[in-house]
């Protein structure tokens, strides 16, 4: 059975709706084809440059600037090396999606980077490490090179996109939908290798996932379910095991997304998402592979947070911590200063939350310090609403320490917080926040006035 045979046994009358209406926004992603690391003659990277140049809703550019690409082998040693270099190329081209490419063998490996990809908010799935491999041997036959080839790589490029509007995330939504339709209906590749098998069906997951990860109808977690397990059916197939890892890592990711929106079985989704993002680990280790390793931990203490929302478990809570601690420890003030800064926002949350309710001093210190610690990239100048919200944790924090050791000066703390906070909040006129800090500067004044 060829791979498109598995794609229709899997699709079964389950295409997503069918809408060709062009969308009034139809703006273009900037797309720059880096020069492909390549040992034969002709150049790989300018062919896939041509056959996707007239794809919908791309632009897309060479880039043969020559430089090492030494990196692209898959160390983890150089990994580093290919995240800085690709976010290099990004800042100064303005582009949204880069492709690399990379001879291995007979096969051609492309991986996908946009900026920031393993910042914390965004909304995209696929990693730096998710490999497509295509057959080298196709590649120099333009006019016979399977359609349904060209669009994984075009479906591949969208999801890589980061929305950062809701009208760039209708457009994009539009685009997945119509290269999903295509590809169940086109047989193009049906001479295909088995070989290809396990990551053409991580990328059909991933494609799938981007275009249906918000549905609150479980029909398409069923799909894009079946797509991951087919692939990790066939992981004797698999090369290299952070392939698998990064299967698994989707798999996490799809329960994830579950958890957030269907609302039958919940928590057999949030139970789903931390096994297959534990078994993940497995692969994609702190030592080999630390920022799929640190994303990971970043996504299992969401998950354990909101365990501990349902079932108030303590050990899920501090399990949250713990996961955070680990993804503090790879994405760094000096690398990642906006990622750090957010690890160390929720960590003040988490921290203060557990400081209240275990009536720990030294973990309500914590707290503190994390919060103090954003502060270092979010400043007031810089965002002086979210550092006045930042003032205002601190304070909270002060006042309840204040109250379980009757300290004065711990209320004081408080009070200085609470102004500083206030100050802000009253320039921008946000009239709730002012209400809320006036209430607590006032039970703060009574309670200094005790002593």
């Amino acid at each position: 059975m060829t791979f498109f045979d598995f794609v229709k046994n899997i699709f079964p009358n389950s295409n997503p709706k069918k809408n060709t209406d062009m969308p009034l926004f139809a703006p273009k992603f900037k797309v720059l084809i880096i020069e492909f690391s390549d040992n034969v003659e002709g150049n790989s990277g300018e062919i896939i440059t041509r056959m996707i140049r007239n794809k919908e809703g791309l632009e897309v550019y060479y880039f043969d600037e020559p430089f090492n690409k030494n990196f692209l082998s898959l160390d983890s040693k150089e990994l580093f090396d290919w995240i800085d270099r690709g976010q290099t190329i990004i800042d100064r081209t303005g582009a949204d999606v880069i492709v690399w490419g990379f001879r291995e063998g007979d096969k051609l490996r492309l991986n996908f980077q946009s900026t920031n990809q393993y910042e914390s908010n965004r909304k995209i799935f696929i990693s730096l490490m998710d490999s497509l491999y295509i057959p080298a041997s196709n590649i120099n036959d333009e006019v016979h090179f399977p359609t349904s080839l060209i669009d994984l790589i075009h479906g591949a490029i969208i999801s890589t996109v980061e929305a950062k509007d809701n009208e760039l995330k209708i457009y994009r939504k539009y685009l997945l939908r119509k290269i999903i339709n295509r590809l169940i209906n086109d047989d193009s590749a049906k001479s295909l290798s088995i070989d290809f098998m396990p990551y053409l069906m991580n990328f059909l997951g991933i494609i799938y996932l981007s275009y249906a990860f918000e549905n609150t109808d479980d029909k398409d977690f069923k799909i894009i379910k079946n797509l991951f397990e087919t692939g990790i059916k066939h992981q004797d197939l698999i090369t290299n095991p952070i392939h698998l890892g990064c299967i698994y890592y989707h798999l996490g990711q799809l329960y994830d997304c579950a958890s957030n929106n269907i609302n039958k079985h919940p928590l057999i989704y949030f139970k789903g998402a931390i096994e297959y993002y534990i078994q993940s680990q497995k692969y994609l280790s702190k030592y080999n592979y630390p920022y799929e390793y640190g994303s990971v931990c970043y996504r299992l203490s969401s998950l354990y947070f909101n365990y501990w929302k349902q079932k108030s478990d303590l050990q899920a809570l501090r399990d949250a911590v713990f996961q955070l601690r680990e993804a503090e420890k790879i994405y760094t003030y000096a690398l990642f200063p906006e990622f750090w800064a957010n690890i160390q926002e929720n960590l003040g949350h988490l921290l203060a939350i557990l400081g209240n309710l275990t009536n720990s001093n030294e973990i309500s210190g914590l707290a503190i310090e994390s919060y103090k610690n954003k502060q270092k990239v979010i400043t007031e100048k810089k965002s002086p609403i979210s550092w006045a919200q930042t003032q205002s944790e601190i304070g909270d924090i002060y006042y309840r320490l204040g109250k379980s050791n009757q300290n004065k000066e711990l209320f004081e703390d408080a009070l200085e917080y609470f102004h500083d906070a206030l100050y802000i909040f009253e320039n921008a006129k946000m009239d709730n926040e002012i209400k809320k800090l006036s209430v607590n500067i006032a039970k703060t004044s009574q309670n200094i006035g005790t002593f």
